[in-house]
């Protein structure tokens, strides 16, 4: 961008007030609000809404775990830097406490006052301590006295006793104790293990009670011969980012990540929340021992640790959650029977899109590594993993094919935030099968999602790929909305072949055929193709974008100068938009919504152009600084006018959704898109995957082939 351009863009922001680029942290907070806006919603199923409840509470933990500890990181470290919305460290901390008080304050109300009501006249009640009838209070004595009181350890704060290390996450009980034998004063701390449930389950199986209460109950068993002044619960939030120094990764990066593990459980505090009963004493006790400030402090009205809801929506009541769904396999996948087909013969038919949680997972993606894996022509299999589950199909597809003598290597991005113990533990369990594991590489994250089979078809070796935009994830892959192509293209092959010698080796690749690679080119080949929309003479420029976040400044400056030419912009943003939309001269003609429902948007695709000539691309990345420059990224392009078809009708879906979008405004505010034609993304898509698997089945058959 020339300097002449540069003016011309911030020139219709010198208003004050009204800076080029939204704060990425406030926008944050704005999609949690859109998470907690679902809870809200009478028109979903009480236990969805439960749901809902925990993913916001869950969602805030690991904002302050990560975001909020790394503001006061940088404010401890004396970095003067502004946020390119223009706001300081302590105007952006004081405007995230301003929101999250305002947040936690609807949490609060909507769990009082409707969802725990609406869970009682369901026959689900969460009852306190105080309610219980005499049985009642006897059978949870009988737990508290097996399964509670045994592992609970009471820590004493006094000259003799130092104040304990409180632990991240942790529900933690503060106790003021009296000494009747000299009245002196005496405060413990009391951790309720995580190993315990979140709420202790009545006989009945629809009743809950939560732990803290039962233990609350019986603080006289835990301090005999002491009165029990004052009890009330905390829990604190510690710095939980593994930041991982250059030369600690060129020595031995799993060892590393470990040590940053274990380190990660003495981050520095950076949130206290504590019940609205607790004493002032007790808060300047904590904020000391803490080194906290006041405004550290989160008061909340109910119970702490709302995360522990998702035990009550694990209830088998499907009576109160969405109807369920499963996946259907793609028609082109099954024979006339709906028995499965070569996959390998299909895909030298033509490429496979899949659209999940609508297309299974199961019968295409672990499909096409188990058949690799058991399939003796196959010479090698390779293949990326940022995130999968505990029983993982994919990992034990691997592990098969290793040691039936294939070579398989695996790209562990140990790094992968939250999910490094357990990428850990995959990494050694296919290290003792024989696979190669490669664990990443210094300053930068694996994340794109791809996988090459190498195959012996006689007269040639022969690649087949997967390249998408979610995890390896099979769990997730039922929630998470993502998209993958499946594909026997030459030239595509030949490109990942290259980008797993990058990972695995010393390559230097930074060309690709056909693949958009980052950090190599990905930044550029998204200008370039923005650009050709901007200076289109012969038509008027179109894009269309869909992604999780989009923060990276030089992107959005690319779009405003798109829109300032009069291209047309629609961008379908779930999570972060730092991007202000609707201002005349600057993004007129650049619209944003999101998409927050029943399944977890997550796909990344860009379509480029007029219809029927549109360019179209899927892949892991972002149009984040992170994705663009610090992480491995691979987006493909669909060149297949049937699956292009495909992808513009999800595309379609997104745009014309009334029921579950929200609209972002130029002055930064998100608002519901009003309902008028009751359009669900959600419910709209699932439609079409049957759609399509009915048009194909057998004539007579009663079922939709195939099934997760």
């Amino acid at each position: 961008m020339t300097d002449l351009d540069q003016a011309a863009v911030e020139a219709p922001h010198e208003e004050p007030g009204r800076p080029r680029f939204l704060n990425r942290e406030l926008s944050w907070l704005d999609f949690n609000a859109r998470v907690l806006a679902l809870a809200e919603d009478h028109d979903t199923p009480v236990l969805e809404r439960a749901k809902f409840l925990a993913i916001f509470a869950n969602n805030l933990d690991e904002f302050f775990q990560v975001r909020v500890a790394a503001l006061h990181d940088k404010q401890s470290a004396g970095l003067g830097s502004t946020s390119p919305d223009g706001l300081t460290l302590a105007e952006q901390l004081r405007a995230i406490r301003a929101r999250v008080t305002e947040l936690i304050a609807r949490q609060a109300r909507v769990f009082l006052d409707d969802i725990a009501p609406a869970l009682g006249d369901a026959g689900i009640v969460l009852s306190d301590w105080e309610s219980l009838d005499d049985d009642d209070r006897e059978y949870l004595v009988d737990v508290f006295n097996r399964r509670i009181f045994p592992v609970l350890t009471p820590l004493a704060v006094d000259p003799g006793h130092p104040f304990p290390y409180i632990s991240n996450l942790s529900l933690n009980l503060a106790v003021s104790v009296r000494d009747p034998s000299n009245g002196a004063r005496r405060f413990a701390r009391l951790k309720v293990p995580p190993l315990l449930p979140r709420f202790v389950v009545m006989p009945d199986g629809e009743r809950f009670v939560a732990v803290e209460q039962v233990i609350a109950a019986h603080l006289g068993l835990l301090f005999p011969g002491m009165e029990i002044e004052e009890h009330d619960t905390f829990r604190v939030t510690r710095n939980a980012d593994v930041t991982l120094e250059d030369d600690e990764e060129a020595d031995d990066l799993l060892a590393a990540v470990e040590l940053e593990l274990r380190r990660r459980r003495f981050g520095r505090a950076v949130r206290l929340e504590v019940s609205t009963t607790i004493s002032a004493e007790t808060v300047e006790l904590l904020l000391r021992e803490l080194e906290l400030a006041a405004d550290d402090v989160y008061v909340v009205d109910g119970p702490l640790e709302l995360n522990g809801l998702m035990a009550v929506y694990d209830l088998d009541r499907p009576d109160l959650k969405d109807p369920a769904w499963v996946g259907v396999t793609q028609p082109v996948l099954v024979d006339e029977d709906g028995d499965a087909l070569d996959l390998f013969a299909v895909l030298r038919q033509g490429d496979v899109l899949v659209h999940h949680p609508y297309d299974s997972f199961s019968t295409s993606v672990v499909a096409f590594i188990e058949q690799a894996a058991l399939d003796p022509q196959v010479l090698a299999i390779k293949q990326t993993l940022y995130r999968t589950s505990g029983d993982s199909p994919i990992i034990k597809a691997l592990i098969r094919a290793a040691e039936g003598g294939k070579q398989v290597a695996a790209l562990v991005e140990l790094k992968a935030r939250f999910d490094e113990q357990a990428n850990i533990a995959w990494a050694r369990a296919l290290e003792e099968a024989g696979v190669h594991v490669v664990y990443g590489l210094v300053g930068l994250k694996t994340h794109t999602k791809t996988s090459l089979v190498v195959r012996d078809e006689g007269d040639s070796i022969r690649h087949y790929c997967h390249i998408g935009t979610g995890n390896y994830n099979p769990k997730t892959a039922r929630i998470y909305e993502d998209l993958g192509l499946l594909s026997a293209d030459a030239e595509l092959g030949a490109d990942l072949a290259q980008l797993f010698n990058y990972l695995t080796g010393y390559s230097r690749q930074t060309r690709y055929r056909r693949l958009l690679v980052a950090p190599a080119g990905l930044r550029q080949a998204v200008l370039d193709l923005i650009a050709t929309e901007r200076d289109a003479t012969d038509r008027r420029g179109r894009i269309v974008m869909k992604m999780n976040s989009l923060v990276d400044t030089t992107i959005i400056d690319a779009l405003y100068e798109a829109s300032q030419a009069g291209v047309e912009i629609d961008l379908v943003v779930r999570g972060i938009c730092c991007l202000r939309p609707g201002v005349p001269g600057l993004s007129g003609s650049i619209r944003v919504r999101s998409v927050v429902g029943r399944f977890l948007e997550h796909s990344r695709v860009l379509a480029f152009g007029e219809r029927g000539q549109r360019r179209y691309f899927i892949g892991s990345a972002d149009l984040m600084p992170r994705n663009l420059d610090r992480r491995v990224e691979a987006i493909t392009p669909i060149d297949d006018p049937a699956l292009q078809a495909r992808i513009q009708e999800v595309l379609d879906v997104n745009l014309a959704d009334d029921t579950l979008a929200w609209e972002l405004t130029a002055d930064g505010a998100w608002t519901k898109v009003t309902t008028v034609e009751g359009t669900n993304t959600h419910l709209r898509l699932q439609e079409l995957a049957f759609e399509r698997a009915r048009r194909h089945r057998a004539p007579g058959a009663e079922d939709v082939p195939g099934a997760d």
